[in-house]
């Protein structure tokens, strides 16, 4: 992802109420919700997850690394019911000029329903630890646990109950490949999420109402202020889900605050293509692109309160429009 411009404006906006998307309204049953089920999500196996993404080692895009988490993931979700469709193409950085090969995968749960929502993550690692201050540490085995990894491990948690959640609309779990394969300053950023988006156009009998970003969702004492372009681009989701998040009791959700900066992420090619995307992410993450970032500076329980979050908020959705 990358980090752009400081808050100006949209904080006095958003005390106001204001929403440029208010003509988008994602209906939710938050006075008379469903009658839900509890998610039984274990934290434990949620970090199990994590470890045995990480001690494949890099998961840069088109390197074995890819190719055996590929394997893991697929596996994973067929053993538990899902439905896995490949999204193979190849993206060109303009820094060398040669193709790669990338692949994105979209877990199905209810693959006949044509109203969809979207819960997405990347899961390609960067390519060297570019925060790292000594240029020699750049160059040591950058695992990338919670950016690139802890999006992953929540949803293959979530996997294993999602055939028992009980919600209205298809769900599909995505995994973006090609977030940052950026090898020189002037690479480009998102390809995986560019591409689904180029397909999703293709795809006029299938509705996508939204889709919510994971990024950095899995540090110990992480916290989730409303980031700038969700607000901008999909504030009645951005409400929808942080007002799940407070009744829940859920602290990391800060819904009166706004990210210190913009971010670029995967969610904005999805609005770019029409489909209401919002980015939960932790900014204030210390080992971001670091050689640090591991499994031990994760914590279970930041992944179980994203998923208390993300199930209760699909159990509590309106019925498609």
């Amino acid at each position: 992802m990358r980090f752009l411009r400081t808050l100006a404006g949209t904080a006095l906006l958003f005390l106001f109420g204001y929403c440029a998307e208010a003509a988008q309204a994602f209906p939710t049953n938050q006075e008379n919700p469903m009658k839900e089920v509890a998610v039984p999500f274990e934290s434990a196996k949620a970090m199990n997850y994590l470890k045995s993404l990480c001690d494949i080692g890099p998961r840069i895009s088109g390197s074995e690394g890819m190719k055996k988490q590929k394997a893991l993931i697929r596996k994973h979700f067929e053993d538990c019911g899902a439905k896995v469709l490949e999204q193979n193409f190849q993206a060109v950085p303009r820094s060398t000029g040669r193709p790669v090969a990338m692949t994105n995968l979209v877990i199905s749960w209810h693959p006949e329903s044509r109203n969809r929502v979207i819960f997405c993550s990347h899961f390609d690692t960067r390519p060297f630890a570019d925060q790292e201050t000594d240029p020699k540490k750049r160059k040591g085995e950058f695992v990338s646990a919670n950016d690139g990894g802890s999006g992953v491990a929540l949803l293959m948690e979530l996997g294993r109950h999602m055939k028992k959640v009980p919600c209205g609309y298809g769900v599909d779990f995505v995994f973006f490949d090609g977030e940052e394969y950026i090898l020189d300053q002037g690479d480009e950023y998102f390809f995986g999420s560019k591409h689904f988006a180029r397909e999703a156009k293709k795809q006029p009998a299938v509705k996508y109402h939204g889709a919510i970003l994971l990024d950095m969702v899995g540090g110990k004492e992480a916290s989730f202020p409303i980031e700038q372009n969700s607000w901008i681009r999909a504030g009645r989701l951005v409400e929808s889900v942080w007002a799940v998040a407070n009744s829940l009791g859920a602290k990391q959700f800060k819904s009166t605050e706004f990210s210190k900066v913009a971010v670029e992420d995967d969610h904005i090619p999805l609005n770019n293509a029409g489909i209401p995307a919002i980015d939960i992410i932790d900014f204030d993450y210390k080992h971001w692109h670091k050689l640090s970032d591991t499994p031990d500076n994760c914590s279970g329980e930041t992944l179980a309160t994203v998923a208390k979050v993300l199930s209760t908020w699909l159990q509590r959705l309106g019925p498609p429009p």
